[in-house]
């Protein structure tokens, strides 16, 4: 387990409790545009959000929305500069002293990064009087509701070393990733969530198995690998990650190489598709139907032809 705290990049106006540790290396922070509450329910990502939400927990259709608020900008984090956009909604029980949850939703790839609960035990029982175990069992409850299948993660939990404050760190792991999928902190009365695979970095996706596919003006492209480094493309073109890497380093697209191998463009898009599709699908907390795939599906397909259409700029 690598107990190192995992950085995705928190960019938000509004109090984040705990998460604020993932911040850290955040140096250049795009500014943030105030959201009503009509305009959340007519946004996209506002209305999506607002959705996985209430499926998960019926009883925040009765909350008020008390801030919102979206982001669009680069982010510059070391050398590397990464485009953020994100929607953030905060709703609390009527009366304002009551439950209240904050979401941070991707506006990319619609995908909620970062959910806090606050206040949803009595003070006089707070988190921070439970149990170990008992911690483990609330945040594992949070995370099967907004993402599902919390049964497929491994569970660490310990606590931080924190003289001001009881702190509790949580890393859910599943052997399919070298880093946690997500990190979790406890603290007061606080759950803080950050869902670390699927998040969009300038670093290398964990699931990569070859780096460096090919490169794109003069960087190499990291969607190609994520794209490409899947184990159903393999088996169909018969070929190694290695393989593959060396017959792209010669120019050739992926287009080319599989029509070498007698397989079609299209089923090389719907290999690729597919398991991005259920990645995505699985990583909203989406029940994967036949239908809900097709529609996933369908809206990646685009983004998969740029992929293996393109021809390195590194040469073999």
């Amino acid at each position: 387990m690598k107990k190192r705290l995992i950085g995705g990049v928190v960019a938000t106006a509004i109090l984040i409790p705990v998460a604020a540790f993932a911040a850290s290396g955040v140096i250049d922070m795009p500014t943030r545009t105030p959201m009503t509450t009509e305009q959340v329910k007519v946004d996209e990502v506002g209305k999506s959000t607002l959705e996985k939400l209430y499926l998960a927990y019926p009883e925040t259709k009765s909350f008020e929305i008390i801030d919102a608020s979206n982001v669009q900008g680069d982010v510059s984090k070391g050398k590397n500069v990464t485009n953020m956009k994100q929607t953030s909604i905060v709703l609390q029980e009527k009366g304002g002293t009551g439950k209240k949850i904050t979401l941070h939703t991707n506006g990319i790839t619609d995908e909620i990064e970062h959910v806090i609960q606050e206040n949803w035990e009595p003070k006089e029982k707070s988190l921070i009087t439970l149990s170990d175990q008992q911690i483990k069992a609330k945040v594992s409850d949070l995370i099967d509701k907004m993402y599902g299948n919390v049964e497929t993660y491994e569970v660490a939990i310990e606590q931080m070393e924190n003289p001001n404050q009881k702190t509790w760190m949580l890393n859910y792991t599943n052997e399919m990733f070298e880093e946690p999928v997500f990190q979790v902190f406890v603290q007061d009365n606080t759950i803080s969530l950050t869902k670390i695979v699927g998040i969009p970095t300038a670093d290398t996706p964990s699931n990569i198995k070859v780096e460096g596919l090919f490169s794109r003006n003069g960087k190499p492209d990291y969607t190609a690998d994520n794209f490409l480094n899947d184990e159903k493309l393999f088996a169909l073109l018969k070929m190694s990650p290695t393989e593959l890497k060396q017959e792209l380093a010669k120019g050739k697209t992926v287009v080319e190489i599989a029509a070498s191998k007698n397989v079609s463009k299209q089923q090389v898009i719907d290999v690729i598709a597919e398991t991005q599709a259920k990645g995505q699908l699985q990583g909203d907390g989406v029940a994967i139907t036949e239908k809900a795939l097709k529609e996933m599906m369908k809206a990646i397909e685009p983004k998969v032809l740029p992929v293996i259409e393109h021809k390195t700029e590194t040469e073999w």
